[in-house]
């Protein structure tokens, strides 16, 4: 996968290599000696946030924070030596190198790598290699189902993955249950926690998967907080913190950024709105930089997100807000139809008429074929917002 090169920082290797390398050694010598220099606080990656509200950071994550995260993940997994487990998330990002790599060399899994996207491609790998493993965003899993809709891969040997990055749809997670047959987790977490701060488990309910994100891993924090950053009780909504190993080092020569994100007392602020109930489970509400407030009420994209997808010819939809003379801001939903379907800006604001509050009803429906992406496959809605705005600019109504 990819050239081998030199860099500045010493050799970079290609997976052919990697392979080559275990094969040439008649012990494991070399590489016991070098786990023994290992120290536990050294920077082992510099991984750059993704990008989705702003320019990226590099979060400089050490030994510690990667092994003991992926290991936690693997064993919410369950996963073994018996385990293949195909990485098609990229390995760049936290998904792939941490809940993907670093977990399968922690558990002694195979693993089937994969350079780039093709969704029917993937199903044929997994019928091929007996795949038990896989891992991806919403956005995957929907492709993946739509493959199996129009040919039937044999996915049989399939147990278990992680989905992540964005809202899942119910009907999604339910898909990947009976369809795909795994038994399926929601992780959340960011670069900067490198990267899994709460996880849903096996034995989580089908509405505990898709409503929230789960419970701490251990040896986690977590609480929410306010404006001041004081603890807030189960049920309100607050900025989530979260505390313990996983915590990054901080931003790679950004000392200013890094305070702002880290406290004294070691609490990381996510930057996320979110809600935990008395079990300990974390409900998403949003992005802070991402919440917009039309006529003095607060609305929280993410919400009115999962209530679109129970729309039956949405696939994919990203809600932001815009600016309005009158309010402020009103919502747009931006919407990916499901192939083959049609619909109209008054059919989709008509469905949500009676169901959601009416200040939460988007006052503009678009309708696309594709979003600014980041690499790690999530909407950068920064640029969306950019190309609303000069929409509604061009329309003369802002």
């Amino acid at each position: 996968l990819g050239e081998s090169r030199e860099s500045g920082c010493g050799r970079i290797y290609n997976f052919e290599e990697l392979l080559q390398l275990g094969a040439d050694y008649s012990s494991y010598t070399p590489f016991k000696e070098a786990v023994e220099n290992l120290k536990e606080d050294e920077v082992t990656f510099i991984l750059y946030t993704s990008g989705t509200t702003g320019e990226p950071k590099g979060a400089m994550l050490t030994n510690l924070n990667i092994t003991k995260n992926a290991e936690q993940i693997a064993e919410v997994q369950k996963q073994t030596p018996e385990d293949v487990m195909l990485i098609v998330v990229p390995f760049f990002h936290c998904f792939g190198c941490v809940i993907g790599i670093t977990a399968a060399v922690s558990s002694a899994s195979a693993m089937v790598p994969v350079p780039v996207f093709n969704a029917e491609e993937v199903m044929r790998l997994v019928e091929r290699h007996r795949v038990t493993i896989l891992h991806g965003v919403p956005t995957m899993f929907i492709e993946w189902l739509e493959v199996l809709k129009k040919k039937p891969y044999d996915v049989s040997s399939l147990r278990t993955g992680v989905m992540a990055g964005a809202p899942c749809p119910i009907e999604v997670m339910r898909g990947s249950m009976e369809r795909m047959g795994m038994n399926t987790v929601i992780a959340y977490g960011l670069t900067e926690a490198s990267p899994v701060i709460t996880m849903t488990r096996f034995e989580d309910s089908l509405e505990d998967r898709v409503e929230t994100v789960g419970r701490p891993l251990p040896d986690i924090e977590v609480r929410i907080v306010d404006d001041n950053h004081n603890p807030l009780p189960p049920g309100e909504v607050g900025e989530l913190a979260c505390r313990g190993y996983n915590v990054m080092k901080g931003y790679f020569k950004k000392p200013k950024e890094t305070a702002e994100a880290i406290d004294e007392e070691g609490w990381l602020y996510s930057g996320d709105l979110a809600v935990m109930d008395e079990r300990g489970y974390v409900r998403i509400v949003g992005r802070k930089k991402e919440m917009y407030i039309t006529g003095g009420f607060n609305v929280y994209p993410r919400e009115i997100e999962e209530f679109l997808f129970t729309h039956p010819k949405v696939e994919n939809v990203a809600v932001i807000g815009v600016p309005d003379k009158k309010y402020g801001e009103v919502g747009m939903a931006v919407i990916k139809l499901k192939e083959g379907e049609t619909a109209t800006e008054e059919e989709i604001i008509e469905y949500c008429k009676g169901k959601i509050a009416n200040y939460k009803i988007p006052r503009y429906v678009v309708f696309v074929d594709s979003y600014p992406m980041t690499q790690s496959g999530k909407i950068q809605k920064y640029k969306l917002r950019e190309w609303a705005e000069g929409l509604l600019r061009k329309e003369g109504k802002i």
